[in-house]
C-alpha cells in the first residue's frame, strides 16, 4: 500500500485501529468504527466551514447593509469560538475535533468587521481587527496557561448563550431576520450536531460537549426563526429595494 495512502488511512484509523479494520478487516471493533465515523464527520465539518459563513458575508456585502445583525451577539459568538478553539489546540485535542474553529473564526471576525463597516464605524474596524489580531498570536504563541484559558472556556458559557439570545431577541423584537442567511443558519445548526458526537468520541471532555450543546441549542433557536420569519423577512428586504 503507498505510503500517502495508508497516511490518509491512519488520519481516519488512528492507532490501533489501523491495524483492526484496515489490516485484520475486523469490521466487529465498534470502537474504531465509531472512531473513524467521527474523524469523517469531524474533517467533513472543518471542509464545510470554509463556505459556511460565506453566504452571510456574501448577503452583507451585496446589500452593504447589516441590517438586523446584532454585533454585540456577534462579537460574543467570536469569543465563544476563539475560547474553545485556543482550549482545544492547548490541550491537544485532534484537529478533527475542532478545526472548523478556525475557519469560523476569521468568518465571523469578517462579519462583524463587515457590518460595523456598513454602519459608518471604520474607527471601530481598525480597533477591532488590531486587538483581534494580537489576540491570536498570543494564543497561537501559547502565551497564555492552559488553567486560564480553561476558565475562559468555562466563562465563554454563558457568553455564548447570552450572545445568540440577544440576536433571537432582535429578530423577535424586529418581526423579521433582516441579513441572516438561512443556508448558513441551518449549517451552523447541523454541524453544531455533528460536533456533538466528535466531541464525545475523541475528547471525552465534558467542558467541550456542553459547549457544543448549548451552542447547538441557540443555533437551532435561530434557524427556526429565520423559517418562521420567512415572509415577513422578504416583505422587509422588498420594501428596502423600494
Amino acid at each position: 500500500m503507498g505510503t500517502l495512502v495508508k497516511q490518509v488511512l491512519q488520519a481516519f484509523f488512528p492507532g490501533k485501529c489501523y491495524d483492526e479494520i484496515i489490516v485484520r478487516h475486523n469490521f466487529e471493533n465498534v470502537g474504531c468504527l465509531k472512531l473513524a465515523l467521527s474523524k469523517c464527520l469531524g474533517y467533513g465539518i472543518i471542509v464545510g466551514s470554509t463556505l459556511v459563513k460565506v453566504p452571510q458575508i456574501m448577503k452583507i456585502v451585496q446589500t452593504q447593509s447589516g441590517e438586523g445583525i446584532s454585533v454585540t451577539s456577534v462579537l460574543m459568538e467570536l469569543m465563544g469560538m476563539t475560547a474553545t478553539a485556543a482550549y482545544s489546540y492547548a490541550q491537544r485535542y485532534p484537529f478533527s475535533s475542532w478545526g472548523e474553529g478556525l475557519f469560523l473564526m476569521l468568518e465571523t471576525a469578517l462579519i462583524a468587521a463587515l457590518v460595523m463597516r456598513y454602519r459608518g464605524q471604520t474607527s471601530r474596524v481598525v480597533g477591532f481587527t488590531a486587538s483581534y489580531t494580537c489576540l491570536l498570536a498570543m494564543l497561537m504563541m501559547k502565551v497564555v496557561p492552559v488553567p486560564v484559558l480553561w476558565s475562559a472556556q468555562l466563562l465563554s458559557l454563558p457568553v455564548i448563550i447570552c450572545g445568540k439570545l440577544m440576536q433571537v431577541w432582535s429578530n423577535y423584537r424586529q418581526g423579521h431576520t433582516g441579513q441572516l442567511s438561512l443556508i448558513t443558519s441551518a449549517l451552523l445548526f447541523l454541524g453544531g450536531v455533528a460536533r456533538i458526537f466528535t466531541s464525545l468520541t475523541e475528547t471525552g471532555d465534558p467542558l467541550i460537549v456542553v459547549t457544543f450543546c448549548l451552542a447547538t441549542i441557540a443555533n437551532s433557536l435561530i434557524f427556526g426563526q429565520v423559517l418562521y420569519y420567512w415572509d415577513a423577512t422578504n416583505k422587509q428586504v422588498q420594501k428596502k429595494t423600494k
